[in-house]
């Protein structure tokens, strides 16, 4: 049984299936590098909108536990060496400041997703819809708690989690749609080829 999209398409052999990860993995560190510079942010609190959210959990369904895993890693260590790829601000100062709990927390996210997609989670809208929630938790877990260090949790929940909850449900809703059907599209195309 196929664990992940990636792996539909990994090569069976091991000299071209480790230089495939390693394709994956450093795509899937640009991937989040480029939704982190769609960025809005609310007057109130100093985390802005992005589009990392929505990318780190397709990226760790599509991906896996491990690659997932590895693209967050990438992405930290290009960030930490001063790449402005981060959204909020550039190198370690960008991992110590505001938002630092949130992308640490990218690790966290794409053990917990992957490890759900490679069981089966993301190939049905009901248990993909769990899995992003499972996920959003663990994010909101690491950045909420973080922000806390630096201020208080009310002030935590306000600047940190309450603004982002309708554009976190609307990509879960999005997760939920496309998952699946990417599942039902590589069957059908499965049976076309032959495979």
């Amino acid at each position: 049984m196929t664990n992940t999209v990636a792996d539909v398409f990994r090569p069976g052999d091991r000299a071209r299936a480790i230089l495939y990860d390693a394709i994956v993995v450093i795509c899937g560190s640009l991937i989040l590098c480029l939704s982190a510079q769609v960025k809005v942010y609310f007057p109130i609190s100093p985390v802005p909108i992005t589009g990392q959210t929505f990318a780190v959990l397709m990226l760790a369904a599509l991906l896996g536990s491990r690659r997932g895993v590895l693209a967050m890693i990438a992405y930290l260590i290009e960030g930490a060496s001063g790449l402005p790829v981060f959204a909020g601000g550039i190198g370690l100062a960008a991992l110590i400041g505001p938002t630092g709990g949130y992308l640490f927390g990218f690790i966290a996210v794409a053990y917990v997703v992957g490890r759900l997609a490679e069981m089966g989670w993301d190939r049905r809208v009901s248990t993909t819809i769990l899995a992003m929630l499972a996920g959003e938790f663990v994010l909101y877990t690491f950045g909420v708690c973080w922000l806390a260090i630096m201020a208080d949790i009310r002030t935590a929940l306000v600047i940190g989690l309450y603004p982002f909850i309708v554009g976190d449900i609307l990509k879960i809703a999005l997760a939920a749609a496309v998952l699946p059907a990417g599942w039902k599209l590589l069957g059908r195309l499965n049976m076309i080829t032959g495979q």
